[in-house]
């Protein structure tokens, strides 16, 4: 089995009609299957969502949404409705979708998604930093370790003690989108330790 077959697979149809249609469109999609319908209902694994008179459907594969594309052209049929489509299949290494149909235009367009992709997986290295005290400084280390074994990037811990705190310096090595994630998540992290530390020292108890 191709590995691109194990990801997840979307049909985006950009529409051509009014609001009322795409909300009757997406409300007949939805409807539970029965016998004879016609045109039939999505598979029950097959999620349909709409934006502004854009509708996507998403499948875990590449068969199970060309059975939703053929029942959503049905009903589009049925309703008089134009459709532009494009077919998609999420890339994990990319985190994002990457376009199957209709092909990329020209060799520019596919030698610029290279390009695209050899930039977001090179390897970097970078240092981060967070003060946190010293209660919880543990605590703090092991959540945000665990953050970045789950984003798969490299962390290793360098530590400068100062007399009321731990100033933690995280060394990192990944791709560089996902060391952005690590340190939205660092920042995120270390205002939630300020708001605690606060909140305890102005404690009564």
């Amino acid at each position: 089995m191709p590995a691109d077959e194990d990801d997840d697979w979307r049909l985006r149809a950009e529409l051509d009609c009014d609001a009322h249609t795409l909300e009757t469109l997406v409300s007949r999609l939805r409807e539970p299957a029965t016998a004879g319908a016609s045109p039939p209902a999505l598979a029950a694994d097959v999620v349909i969502t709409h934006d502004g008179r854009r509708l996507f459907a998403y499948a875990a594969d590449r068969p199970a949404l060309e059975a939703a594309r053929r029942t959503i052209e049905a009903a589009l049929r049925e309703h008089g409705v134009e459709a532009r489509e494009q077919i998609s299949h999420w890339d994990r290494e990319l985190d994002d979708w990457l376009q199957v149909e209709p092909a990329p235009a020209d060799a520019e367009a596919r030698a610029a998604a290279a390009r695209t992709r050899e930039e977001a997986t090179a390897l970097e290295t970078r240092t981060l930093v967070a003060n946190v005290g010293r209660e919880i400084r543990r605590e703090f280390e092991q959540s945000l370790q665990i953050y970045a074994e789950e984003l798969a990037i490299s962390c290793e811990l360098v530590e400068h003690r100062h007399l009321l705190g731990v100033q933690v310096a995280f060394q990192l090595t990944g791709p560089k989108r996902k060391l952005d994630e690590f340190a939205a998540g660092l920042k995120a992290e270390e205002r939630a330790t300020i708001r605690t530390e606060t909140a305890v020292m102005a404690s009564p108890l």
